[in-house]
């Protein structure tokens, strides 16, 4: 993790530089300059900036919420320095590469084969991080593979299969909750698009209830899993336990709510969340948050709201509105696939801090800028056919 985070410091630095460096070639970038997501980032990170002067973090500490806020700049620097089609396939296929690599894996360790490499503390079949990331990552990558089918150099069959593959990877061999969430959500959006306009909303509702069931109930594994929500979530409402998961996700969510109504309007400052959440909990704070001061609520729409008020919160749909927004001028393939990885990434943050975290934040926005990359270039590749011809 030490080296990669270098290394991400070292190719955006670089990549700031070659911009800047290149500005003498002052081509207009018209499909760019109408995209709204990159305004959208700026103004997210101006805010968050400007926050540091009334965080109730110590600078260090925010300076670092700060950094990891930052990764959206991937996105930017993503369409901005891929310039053609060509470039933008190139990274899609490295990207989806690597995921197919993560998956048979998995499912080599599903198999009982002992990998060197697999992290053993991350759960069952995890290979690098842990069943939260890995599920997540691959209930996305399923919405890769099924969309982008037509523009991969491999045959539809086997992009269709890797998709299968990915979503059966995580609802029968991880353990992640949030995972199945995603891969729900992505299912039911696959359907929705597969039907004919009339009965888009019903199967987008329909089909990920009936997948749902049917893995509820013949999967005794996810049963206890999807059960344990509920038995934490009641433990915790009737008596205040919060050791497990889903209980200190609910304890840290309501504490989340009450530092947001100390300070609605502007917040408490970028990297402000355990030292609010700890002052408001009392004496028993670092029993349950732990020592240091660099946590975080496991929800990223809470989080933007205790950093920057109420208009955090917003300000993270608002990013997400952003890119549907975009997505929608997108040729149809690229549009669905860009607009299932921007709703997954929803989902995501509605149990996890999705973005603010070191790998699946990372996983979201180069997949967004990827893709929103090649959906600028190819527009812009069909006008300049329109225009020669």
């Amino acid at each position: 993790m030490a080296w990669i985070s270098i290394s991400k410091v070292l190719l955006i630095l670089t990549s700031l530089i070659f911009l800047t460096s290149n500005k003498a070639d002052e081509r207009s970038d018209s499909y760019f300059n109408d995209l709204k997501t990159p305004g959208a980032i700026v103004l997210i990170l101006f805010l968050l900036t400007i926050s540091l002067l009334w965080t109730d973090a110590q600078l260090h500490i925010a300076a670092k919420a700060l950094a990891k806020h930052a990764k959206l700049l991937e996105v930017l620097l993503l369409i901005s320095l891929i310039r053609t089609v060509k470039q933008a396939s190139i990274g899609i296929i490295a990207f989806l590469t690597g995921q197919v690599f993560l998956l048979i894996i998995s499912y080599l360790l599903a198999a009982g084969l002992v990998i060197p490499w697999a992290n053993q503390s991350g759960g069952r079949n995890v290979v690098f991080s842990s069943y939260l990331d890995q599920s997540i990552m691959l209930a996305t990558t399923s919405a890769l593979f099924w969309h982008l089918k037509n523009s991969l150099p491999v045959p539809k069959w086997i992009t269709g299969l890797l998709a299968i593959a990915s979503l059966a990877n995580v609802f029968l061999f991880l353990d992640g909750r949030s995972g199945y969430a995603v891969g729900l959500v992505v299912l039911g959006l696959a359907a929705m698009w597969l039907m004919p306009k009339k009965i888009r909303l019903m199967a987008l509702f329909g089909v990920p209830t009936i997948v749902l069931l049917l893995l509820f109930f013949g999967s005794n594994h996810l049963q206890e899993r999807a059960s344990k929500i509920f038995f934490e979530a009641q433990d915790y409402g009737a008596n205040g336990k919060i050791e497990s998961s889903s209980g200190w996700r609910l304890h840290a969510w309501r504490r989340s709510v009450e530092a947001i109504a100390e300070k609605p309007l502007i917040g408490h400052g970028v990297g402000s969340w355990t030292t609010t959440i700890k002052r408001i909990e009392g004496e028993k704070a670092n029993i349950i948050f732990g020592e240091g001061l660099a946590s975080n609520p496991h929800q990223e729409y809470l989080l933007w709201g205790v950093e920057l008020g109420v208009l955090g919160s917003i300000l993270l749909m608002f990013l997400i509105y952003c890119i549907i927004r975009d997505a929608l001028n997108f040729e149809k393939s690229i549009s669905r696939a860009t607009i299932s990885v921007a709703l997954a990434m929803g989902v995501a943050c509605s149990f996890n801090s999705a973005l603010y975290d070191s790998m699946i934040g990372d996983f979201f926005c180069i997949a967004l800028g990827l893709l929103m990359a090649l959906g600028i270039r190819k527009n812009a590749a069909e006008k300049n056919n329109i225009v020669s011809g």
